[in-house]
């Protein structure tokens, strides 16, 4: 599949999965987040890690994102809880994310580090351009699509022998492996006359049905395979959890048009705050009703949190924000955003204009076309 062939005037993203995305990615900066955690019950062994809820934002739920720890043994599941218990993880994070280069188990290296860098930009890019293939094959919530035409869409650069690294093959292995593992634990909430009822659901974004190996080599190893250091196949099957398949049911969608599937991806840069925007103004379309279709007040506060602006340095944090605001205006997602006078700093609030040829809630679902 190429990337004429992907591009869409506009697709559908479900309503579901935005409310919770910027939730979902919370990276351990955010101080909703709690350390990640060995916890065992009666369902098995799990690394997890709690997002707090914030009782001053609606939008701002309570989660819990964990990966199952499959086919442990007791003896080895309390050989694994007395090394965790004796990590410092504290002070290994507060060199950043490399910090936990000084865990010495591998295993437990890197299923700490997919915890806590689940739904990065990176991963959140290979979600939304999942997403615009699903609309474009028309299959439902089923996918399939070779490693080679992800990569390229997403603007990494081919070798001279027209392949891509193998460090970036393992690297989007990695992404669609965390994707299928992390699994989100939330309560949805409903009013049933005067008694409060909740749905606790437990979703993966996406489940890997099967994986393809065009050239297998004499000693490949199934189990080493599913592992996340795996070098990547060269196409993948995927499911696409919070998909709706129905296309009566509820229709719950936002609608994107005209996403650089470059953004960020495969460059350096340490943030991608334009797409952290950009999926957070997204979600408030599920939580908010945008007055006029257009319009969406939001506290600084919530905005600050949610596109990882915690320094203490508000000057700083400010002008970032209104860069990437400018950022959207010009690609055309907003059309204007303004501060709304307030009598305490603290509890400013900027208001958007969404531009409903680029992003728009929907409550029906909505077959895009293809354009060339």
């Amino acid at each position: 599949m190429s990337e004429s062939s992907t591009q869409l005037n506009i697709f559908g993203v479900d309503g579901p999965l935005l409310r919770i995305l910027p939730r979902a990615g919370a990276t351990i900066r955010n101080p909703d987040t709690r350390l990640p955690v060995l916890r065992s019950d009666a369902g098995g062994y799990y690394l997890e890690m709690m997002i707090e809820g914030d009782p001053d934002e609606e939008s701002e739920v309570e989660m819990v994102r964990r990966i199952p720890l499959d086919n442990l043994s007791v003896e080895e599941w309390r050989e694994l809880k007395k090394e965790y218990d004796s990590l410092d993880l504290e002070t290994y994070l507060s060199k950043g994310i490399k910090g936990l280069d000084q865990i010495e188990d591998i295993r437990l290296r890197r299923l700490t580090a997919a915890l806590l860098t689940f739904l990065n930009p990176r991963q959140v890019q290979l979600v939304l351009f999942l997403y615009r293939a699903a609309a474009a094959e028309g299959t439902g919530s089923l996918v399939k699509i070779r490693s080679n035409d992800i990569l390229e869409v997403m603007g990494y650069e081919r070798t001279k022998d027209g392949s891509f690294h193998a460090v970036i093959r393992s690297q989007l292995h990695c992404d669609m492996m965390a994707l299928h593992r992390t699994e989100l634990v939330y309560a949805q909430e409903t009013w049933t006359g005067e008694k409060l009822e909740a749905d606790v659901k437990i979703r993966n974004i996406l489940r890997v049905q099967e994986y393809h190996v065009d050239n297998v080599q004499r000693d490949f190893d199934s189990e080493k395979a599913a592992d996340y250091a795996y070098s990547a196949a060269d196409s993948y099957t995927v499911n696409l959890e919070f998909f709706q398949t129905s296309a009566v049911a509820d229709g719950d969608f936002v609608l994107f048009g005209n996403i650089d599937m470059h953004q960020g991806v495969g460059k350096k840069a340490k943030h991608d705050y334009g797409l952290k925007l950009l999926m957070y103004l997204a979600s408030r379309l599920k939580w908010d009703s945008p007055k006029d279709g257009q319009y969406l007040t939001i506290s600084r506060r919530c905005l600050f949190k949610n596109l990882d602006l915690l320094g203490s340095n508000s000057s700083r944090n400010n002008r970032i924000l209104w860069r990437t605001i400018d950022e959207l205006k010009e690609k055309e997602f907003l059309l204007d955003a303004r501060e709304l006078p307030r009598k305490r700093k603290s509890s400013l609030l900027i208001r958007f204009q969404l531009n409903p040829d680029t992003i728009k809630s929907h409550n029906q679902r909505v077959l895009a076309g293809t354009s060339s």
